[in-house]
């Protein structure tokens, strides 16, 4: 069973911020879990795949035919953790 992608809207917080609240976010969802992150951030095309690598998560790439910039990405099943003020550092 396929379901729906969850969609965060991250507006046009910087990548910085975004990256905050989206590790918030991934922590309550299951193993898996696609998300689609809206993010005008133009450095989030750059800043997106790096996070994931270093996270574990899987950067699936841009979105084909969304009206806004918007990024796909899947639940890591054990992702590692970054620093609680700084998502861009490893804990």
């Amino acid at each position: 069973m396929i379901s729906d992608p969850v969609v965060i809207d991250g507006g046009d917080r910087s990548c910085v911020r975004l990256l905050l609240e989206l590790r918030g976010h991934l922590a309550g969802l299951a193993p898996g879990t696609v998300v689609h992150l809206i993010a005008s951030d133009p450095v989030a095309p750059i800043d997106l795949p790096a996070w994931c690598h270093l996270t574990g998560h899987a950067y699936l790439g841009p979105v084909d035919g969304a009206e806004t910039p918007t990024y796909a990405l899947q639940v890591a099943d054990a992702p590692r953790p970054t620093s609680p003020e700084s998502p861009w550092r490893p804990r």
